[in-house]
């Protein structure tokens, strides 16, 4: 099955449209082979989660044609994982070896019917025994189960995952994510979809996972804003580009750099047309009859440039972070703080005291405390012991990663705009279209309602709603989860 020439997966004509008029994926053809790494990339709302939910079959309003090899076995990660509530954590993981569960309870069963009477006296049952005991020890020697606990505890640990006996309805989104994670690695399909698979990872995890799927054995298609993380892993990049797919043999700095010439050539055949397109209008406002003799025919030539140029046209995106009041010398103070919960303690005698305009960084392992620190800055939550001191002048805003803040039953335009033609961006009046259109929303895209949004388009909305508040210090807690490569680059210039 590891052959490596062998396709497992083609899309011959495929296109899906999202009512009325969405269409995020055009025309496209591929095939994808065993062992491939493969890294998808494109703007939020271009069809990436769309494309892998094709591929996992979950899909299956489209146009055209999937032919896949069903002797292969797909595992999907989704943005937001499915779990059932009522298991805990160990039960969730094991469900990555149920079959290697299942032969060892069928082995320890054997074991204990060897101590019956209704066996050990019947001669013909106990040779039945022995043979299917001998089947059971050769796939579980070749499957290594007598280190199967071992195995657990290690992807658990490497993932961060919260504690074995921790029920799921506890869970945290980021928790919940980390152990589908871990289930998934666990079962090591032939075909490997992650969709984002880096959120809410620390670098050590990060850095385990990079290594992990660079020897897996089977393919890996893979969703992700993480530009270092598609370095080290794709061999190959599938670039969605307003509906069709462009593959790319190499990693995300080569497809960048050959990217980078196809825009600068692209670039150039936009500047001659647009300077025929205006030849072509001043032609069209001639009076009518300098233009009857080839009306028609260069009417519609000049129709056609005019879509060619609409489509050629990709706006650079600009993150839009409006001034704050002035900030004072003080901004924000730590003293002496302490917080726990329970037996766990995430810091104490923390002192700290953030500099004005300074730019820092919260680094740690999960659980560490990260998020527990911004909120208590925001006096979301209390310190066991000692205090946070806020300056007087200090404005915050805290994009947080639950995004509690989004209505899921309004459009994009109602939730930022609650209606209005302005609003109000640190302190002036600006078009709330226009606000928006800054943050990548255009068009249709405002009329979306919130619930049915990407990962990506829910952050970007997010940082939208939260930062036209005209904050002067901003808490942001995985600000560039789900985020596509350009929006990144945009925050990071923002």
């Amino acid at each position: 099955m590891a052959d490596d020439k062998k396709i497992i997966f083609s899309m011959v004509g495929v296109s899906k449209t999202f009512p009325p008029h969405k269409q995020v994926l055009k025309d496209i053809y591929l095939s994808f082979f065993y062992g491939a790494k493969i890294g998808i990339i494109g703007l939020n709302g271009s069809g990436k989660s769309t494309l892998l939910k094709i591929i996992a079959g979950i899909e299956k309003e489209y146009q055209g044609e999937v032919v896949s090899d069903k002797s292969f076995s797909v595992g999907y990660l989704e943005q937001d994982p499915k779990l059932d509530e009522d298991k805990s954590v160990i039960e969730i993981v094991r469900e990555g070896v149920q079959p290697v569960m299942d032969l060892l309870a069928e082995y320890e069963e054997i074991n204990l019917k060897f101590g019956l009477p209704e066996y050990y006296e019947d001669e013909e049952k106990m040779n039945k025994l022995f043979d299917r005991q001998a089947e059971l020890q050769d796939k579980l020697d070749a499957v290594d189960a007598w280190n199967i606990d071992n195995r657990l505890e290690r992807a658990m640990d490497a993932l961060r995952c919260p504690p074995e006996e921790q029920p799921v309805r506890e869970l945290s989104g980021g928790e919940r994510r980390r152990v589908a994670l871990c289930r998934l690695l666990l079962q090591e399909p032939d075909v490997l979809l992650l969709d984002e698979p880096t959120n809410h990872l620390d670098a050590e995890s990060i850095d385990w996972l990079e290594q992990h799927l660079q020897q897996y054995k089977g393919t890996v298609i893979c969703i992700t804003h993480d530009r270092y993380f598609l370095d080290h892993v794709a061999g190959w990049i599938l670039e969605l580009d307003r509906g069709e797919g462009i593959p790319w043999k190499g990693n995300y700095t080569s497809w960048l750099e050959q990217k980078t010439k196809r825009m600068e050539q692209e670039e150039k055949q936009v500047s001659k047309r647009r300077k025929t397109l205006e030849r072509e209008l001043e032609w069209i406002n001639l009076a009518p009859k300098a233009r009857q003799a080839k009306g028609k025919a260069r009417l519609n030539s000049y129709e056609q440039l005019l879509n060619q140029d609409q489509k050629e046209r990709e706006e650079k995106l600009e993150i839009f972070i409006p001034n704050g009041p002035r900030l004072g010398n003080k901004v924000i103070e730590a003293r002496n703080v302490k917080k726990a919960f329970g037996d766990k303690l995430l810091f104490d005698n923390l002192n700290f005291m953030l500099p004005p305009n300074g730019i820092v960084g919260v680094i740690g392992p999960n659980g560490a405390g990260k998020t527990t620190l911004f909120r208590l800055i925001q006096g979301m939550e209390t310190p066991d012991n000692g205090s946070f001191e806020v300056g007087e002048t200090v404005v915050t805003a805290y994009v947080d990663q639950a995004h509690e803040a989004i209505d899921p039953g309004k459009t994009v335009y109602q939730v930022v705009s609650g209606g209005l033609e302005f609003v109000r961006v640190g302190g002036k009046e600006v078009n709330s279209r226009a606000y928006l259109s800054r943050f990548n929303f255009s068009g249709a895209d405002q009329e979306k309602l919130c619930g049915v949004l990407s990962g990506g388009e829910r952050n970007r909305l997010h940082l939208a709603l939260t930062l036209k508040a005209g904050a002067n210090v901003l808490l942001l807690d995985e600000p560039t989860n789900d985020i596509d490569v350009n929006t990144l680059r945009a925050l990071e210039e923002g």
